[in-house]
């Protein structure tokens, strides 16, 4: 078009020629005229209803408390005179790579607990590969017959979400459940004890009569040994501790509070993963998978949690002795005790 134009055609001629409106070779020819160029040019669009300092002042609040919504956030521009939508919000906060996300449950911490944190970060960050490797590892967890943490994905249309064949039948209570005593080591897993009832510090002195130096030896643990408990009051009791004391077992100091940096809690995640897989029908067949699929769980998957212990501590130290990034099982969170 703007070569015909150079050459002194008309832009009737033009036109009839290309079969293009008249208007549109005005257009063209005019911008090229002004532009030397018919290539698009750059619109900066409509602008922005929110000032880089409002953006500003959005990313403030959240970073300073992550739980205000959206809402919260357009009724706080709307008491300054700024009325703008909850999507336009939602776009500002993502530009800055704030994203709404899940918030994890962690156990509740106060200062005293993130200091004895600290301290036994400290106490035992320097402490190399081998001496983890000698640490018998214990804690107790509730299995669930049919687990509330089932994640399933169906292909389906819209519509189709009640079907039978889309959803996953529960059962009122989880179907029952039964409690274990567990401990792992480098070397591979341990006994696995079933609780019948309530525990008290007489049945777990009888527990760790049973199991504790048969898995010691299992293990090949040797005479450096060190035995790996929570501060859970059935654990502390004088009892216990006398047994302890006579039986020559010494026992690893441990902060309260601090589940997460008990790594029992991987072996039991995948113990849940591997049981939950067999669909157990009453928890008879749940207790004797669950005994099937411990002693299955492979030494190689016990050292690897141990090599790489070392490394909690590191984020015991960065975070100043708050939570990690290590997740929990959702039994531990919903037990009060054993942490």
């Amino acid at each position: 078009m703007v070569d015909l134009h150079k050459s002194g055609s008309s832009l009737g001629t033009i036109s009839k020629h290309l079969k293009v409106p008249c208007s549109s070779l005005q257009t063209i020819v005019r911008k090229y005229k002004h532009h030397v160029t018919t290539q698009p040019s750059y619109h900066s669009g409509r602008r922005s209803v929110l000032s880089p300092r409002d953006e500003r002042t959005l990313v403030r609040k959240v970073q300073i408390n992550p739980r205000t919504t959206a809402k919260d956030l357009v009724k706080t521009l709307e008491e300054t005179g700024t009325k703008v939508s909850i999507s336009t919000v939602k776009r500002v906060l993502y530009r800055h790579n704030l994203k709404g996300r899940s918030a994890r449950k962690k156990p509740l911490l106060q200062n005293r607990h993130k200091k004895a944190r600290l301290r036994f970060a400290t106490a035992h960050g320097d402490k190399d590969h081998t001496f983890w490797r000698y640490v018998l590892w214990s804690d107790e967890t509730k299995i669930e017959k049919l687990g509330h943490n089932d994640h399933c994905y169906v292909w389906r249309k819209k519509g189709d979400d009640c079907k039978p064949k889309n959803t996953i039948p529960t059962v009122k209570y989880e179907g029952g459940s039964i409690m274990l005593w567990g401990c792992f080591a480098a070397g591979g897993t341990g006994a696995l004890h079933k609780i019948d009832g309530i525990m008290r510090q007489e049945n777990y002195v009888d527990i760790l009569k049973q199991h504790l130096k048969t898995s010691v030896r299992k293990l090949k643990l040797g005479r450096k040994w060190v035995f790996r408990m929570d501060n859970d009051p059935k654990h502390t009791y004088k009892v216990v501790a006398k047994w302890f004391k006579d039986n020559k077992v010494k026992v690893l100091e441990w902060p309260s509070q601090s589940p997460e940096l008990n790594h029992i809690e991987n072996v039991w995640a995948e113990l849940r993963k591997c049981v939950r897989a067999r669909r157990p029908t009453n928890l008879t067949q749940l207790h004797q998978l669950c005994q099937e699929e411990w002693t299955k769980i492979p030494p190689t998957y016990c050292g690897k949690l141990v090599e790489g212990y070392p490394k909690r501590f590191t984020q015991v130290k960065q975070f100043k002795g708050n939570a990690t990034k290590y997740k929990l099982s959702v039994c531990k969170l919903l037990t009060p005790l054993g942490m």
